[in-house]
């Protein structure tokens, strides 16, 4: 990497990102999963705004990008937010994390099948298969190991990752009827703002349960909120301006490592040589499937368009 304090944010990231499935599991004693996702957004939003604000950066835009925009806020963070909060209901923390790290699989896959990521090549089919036969290692249906629905409502969350950057590839990027393209930190800041709305829309979901007061539980959805949330997109959008994607990719392969020995220091949560054998597949997969990007110049260089899209298809957490 070219700037020492680079190194510092990878760190912070794997951190904050890897920490949020022990965040959500500790949240979800005082809070409904619904609760847990739309409290994270409305703080990440809010700490987008701000950082906005100071910087003189408006978030406006016409109707077509709002829309863009909403779709992208939907299966990029309300969706797949909920979803790992009921996952986590019945999975262990660690074992959240590590099927997260299955996003760049899925986002190849659907790009390939909309037609938006060009011919696959061997290698990267190789890593589809390497990347999902872990994830069916780490479920092992044939002995009765998994979850069950938990961990089938992780991997609809990562998928649904999936979607959501093949969606923000095609119609979010560039610049828009001959203007200059937004600047990625607003979009990430209309992103929560839409994700907000709707996660608003889907709380009667859970039946309005009362909030109980358990300290921990609240400062763990605040911690996730504003610094896993709101910092951690800025932080994300910082270095990959400065470094490329595939310097900032390297926070998808720490971030596993970071939730299972948060879960297995702080919860006790144990993982067997099975669970292990996959974790090393699909971390093997994700890194044979990535296409060499040629890097993206340090900002202010690099125009909206080409640091959005990186920091969409190489955001790993959400």
């Amino acid at each position: 990497m070219n700037h020492p304090a680079s190194y510092l944010r990878v760190g912070a990231l794997a951190l904050l990102w890897g920490a949020s499935f022990l965040l959500i599991k500790l949240a979800l004693t005082a809070l409904s999963p619904v609760q847990v996702a739309f409290t994270r957004i409305a703080l990440g939003a809010a700490v987008l705004v701000v950082l906005c604000a100071v910087r003189g950066i408006r978030l406006r835009g016409d109707r077509r990008l709002w829309t863009h925009v909403a779709v992208a806020g939907f299966f990029a963070s309300a969706l797949p937010w909920v979803l790992f909060s009921m996952a986590e209901r019945t999975v262990d923390s660690g074992l959240a994390g590590v099927l997260n790290a299955t996003t760049p699989l899925w986002t190849i896959l659907f790009g390939f099948l909309a037609g938006t990521e060009r011919g696959l090549s061997p290698r990267m089919l190789a890593g589809l298969a390497i990347g999902f036969g872990g994830v069916l290692l780490i479920m092992a249906p044939w002995d009765g190991a998994a979850s069950g629905i938990g961990l089938v409502a992780c991997l609809g969350a990562t998928a649904s990752y999936g979607i959501a950057y093949v969606h923000i590839g095609r119609n979010l990027t560039g610049s828009r009827d001959g203007g200059p393209a937004p600047v990625p930190l607003a979009m990430a800041g209309m992103q929560l703002v839409a994700a907000t709305g709707i996660a608003a829309f889907a709380l009667p979901l859970d039946g309005l349960p009362p909030v109980r007061f358990d300290l921990v539980a609240l400062l763990a959805v605040a911690v996730l909120g504003v610094f896993g949330t709101g910092v951690g997109f800025a932080l994300n959008y910082r270095l990959i301006a400065d470094e490329g994607p595939t310097a900032a990719a390297t926070v998808t392969y720490l971030m596993p490592i970071v939730s299972v020995l948060l879960g297995a220091l702080v919860l006790g949560e144990q993982i067997g040589s099975r669970v292990v054998l996959g974790i090393a597949l699909v971390l093997a997969g994700v890194a044979l499937s990535r296409r060499n990007r040629t890097r993206v110049p340090r900002f202010p260089a690099a125009s909206g368009a080409e640091v959005y899209t990186d920091l969409a298809t190489n955001h790993p957490m959400k």
